[in-house]
């Protein structure tokens, strides 16, 4: 069974729904606009990293929002999502591995790692690729 893997990272992208999203093929756009690239089409961008680079941004907005939500502000938010394609009667999403790294003044551990749990439940990417087989997180809190 053949597998293509492929990254998409989603760096920024707080509030204003911009950052820099970026996959093995290159930076998609310096101020990328969530959606309008994927509208447009971008060439040169294989499924697997767009399906990464559209999870990736999605998941670090709503974690965003949700930091918001509890009286946190993150100063900076990474998300990269690899997702891994098997080819059984036809491609299809068999892994998906979510790595966030989030800087926030006075955010402890422990409710990053329920908040970014909560982002991955209600991530409206996430709830789409609900029936992938398996979709791992890792929420690492970053330093200042």
């Amino acid at each position: 069974m053949a597998t293509n893997t492929g990254t998409g990272v989603w760096e920024g992208g707080l509030k204003d729904g911009k950052g820099t999203v970026s996959t093995q093929s290159g930076t998609l756009d310096a101020r990328y606009s969530f959606g309008s690239r994927f509208e447009e089409g971008v060439s040169g961008t294989n499924p697997e990293e767009l399906i990464g680079a559209a999870h990736a941004g999605c998941f670090s907005m709503f974690l965003s929002s949700l930091l918001e939500g509890a009286g946190k502000t993150a100063t900076s938010v990474r998300t990269e999502a690899k997702v891994f394609l098997g080819q059984e009667n036809g491609p299809y999403i068999r892994k998906i591995d979510l790595t966030t790294e989030v800087e926030a003044p006075g955010l402890s551990d422990d409710e990053l790692q329920q908040l970014a749990q909560k982002a991955k439940e209600g991530c409206p990417i996430s709830r789409a690729l609900a029936s992938v087989p398996e979709m791992t997180l890792k929420a690492t809190l970053k330093s200042a």
